[in-house]
């Protein structure tokens, strides 16, 4: 079931550091796993965080889209209404070296129509003033000047992106840093946890800005 709009609002108050934080409180995952990698740039790390259900894609842009037919635009925007609001699109490009961007101005207008806040590609974007414009966050490996031969190969399965693995529906926080997945049975408890991690930072801080400074107990703190 996805979360409540307050839920929601109240992950987005949060950076994506914090997020990743208080995910460590529940030991749910491996510390080094569920967030994507330096490949992957923030284009607008002005904008507050994106908080999102993934909508999942693959293509490629080296070459047409010959031999076979793959799925239209319009059978993707369908998918894309079947995943829950707010919307993020996760695009696995396919191609070696990204060449063509699925990502501008046209397709920001569309995906934002349609209920997104943001696409996540290890591919490239282009037209970077111009989403900018629409508050709509970009999350890619680079910058693109043409779409070349930009076409759909797939979606609504697993991509993988800056690696790591993204399904269609999983819960996505992004900002400034990068891009996390948030396990969602616990995300309607990431507050307290939040919190938690924000007292034990705060005695730490209290320690090291005192006169005179005891290194003592620093180190009990610490540890």
């Amino acid at each position: 079931m996805p979360l409540s709009p307050e839920v929601l609002e109240r992950l987005k108050a949060h950076s994506t550091p914090t997020v990743c934080n208080a995910i460590e409180e529940f030991k749910v995952r491996p510390r080094n796993r569920g967030f994507m990698g330096p490949g992957l740039r923030c284009i607008y790390p002005e904008l507050p965080s994106m908080v999102g259900y993934a909508a999942t894609a693959a293509i490629s842009a080296a070459q047409p889209d010959t031999g076979r037919r793959g799925p239209s635009r319009a059978e993707f925007w369908d998918y894309v209404l079947t995943v829950p609001a707010p919307r993020v699109i996760v695009i696995q490009d396919l191609d070696p070296t990204p060449v063509g961007s699925y990502w501008g101005e046209v397709q920001a207008n569309i995906h934002r129509a349609l209920g997104c806040v943001g696409a996540v590609t290890n591919g490239g974007v282009r037209d970077v003033d111009e989403v900018y414009a629409l508050d709509f966050h970009f999350f890619a490996s680079c910058l693109l000047v043409s779409h070349a031969y930009v076409h759909l190969v797939d979606f609504g399965g697993t991509v993988a992106v800056a690696g790591l693995e993204v399904s269609s529906g999983d819960l996505l926080h992004g900002d400034k840093h990068g891009v996390t997945t948030i396990p969602e049975e616990i995300a309607p408890r990431m507050d307290e946890a939040v919190a938690r991690v924000a007292e034990r930072e705060q005695r730490i801080f209290n320690a090291c800005r005192a006169e005179p400074f005891d290194l003592e107990r620093l180190k009990r703190l610490y540890s």
